[in-house]
């Protein structure tokens, strides 16, 4: 995954500024899709591929930020850089609270523009590569038995097998058998690197 795979997506009701903004990311490599309006994005099919929005705040129909949200409803979580001509403080501190990567008024300064939308996709190519290492955790974890659960929640809070084997009505064998079976799962090889594992893939409002 990487920056010369990336999409940036130009979502402004003025086609001089469109093709402006589409030849300046162009010139530095990057993939360019344009639309007219927030429905004719929201309408149309999207490679799953990292990327930005380069979004105006004003447009007719959906507005830059009504666009915002409907994407934060659809759980869409793609970096947005907003543009606009008629942007002011309390417009760009809502996009910010609503997620958005960055507020460039209008005319954009290329160069801060090419940075803004560097760092979108940076971001963006963060996210997904953690996303998939999460979701690569929890296929683990899903392939664990019942009692291999049980067994992996003691081992990670520190228990050693005969305590664990107390805790849990089983034989010392037992529970050497279960761990070493967890371990081969969950593709680790030391408890550290378990417990790390265990931390990624718990939900903040679960911990402490």
């Amino acid at each position: 995954m990487s920056m010369s795979s990336a999409t940036v997506y130009i979502v402004d009701d003025d086609e001089s500024v469109r093709n402006a903004k589409a030849r300046l990311l162009k010139s530095v490599g990057l993939r360019v899709e344009l639309f007219a309006s927030a429905r004719e994005f929201l309408d149309r099919e999207r490679a799953d591929v990292p990327g930005c929005l380069l979004l105006d705040v004003r447009m007719p129909g959906l507005s830059g930020l009504d666009m915002q949200q409907r994407l934060k409803e659809a759980q869409e979580d793609l970096p947005i850089v907003f543009m606009s001509a008629h942007g002011d403080i309390p417009m760009s501190v809502r996009a910010i609270k609503a997620g958005a990567t960055d507020f460039l008024p209008k005319p954009v300064d290329d160069q801060k523009l090419l940075d803004a939308v560097g760092q979108a996709i940076d971001q963006d190519i963060l996210a997904r590569r953690s996303s998939g290492e999460l979701g690569h955790i929890h296929r683990r974890l899903n392939s664990l038995t019942p009692r291999e659960h049980e067994v992996l929640a003691l081992v990670v809070d520190g228990l050693p097998n005969k305590q664990i084997a107390s805790r849990l009505g089983i034989s010392q064998p037992t529970v050497k058998s279960h761990r070493r079976h967890l371990m081969e799962k969950m593709e680790v090889t030391s408890i550290a690197e378990l417990a790390r594992m265990v931390e990624k893939a718990t939900p903040t409002s679960t911990k402490g």
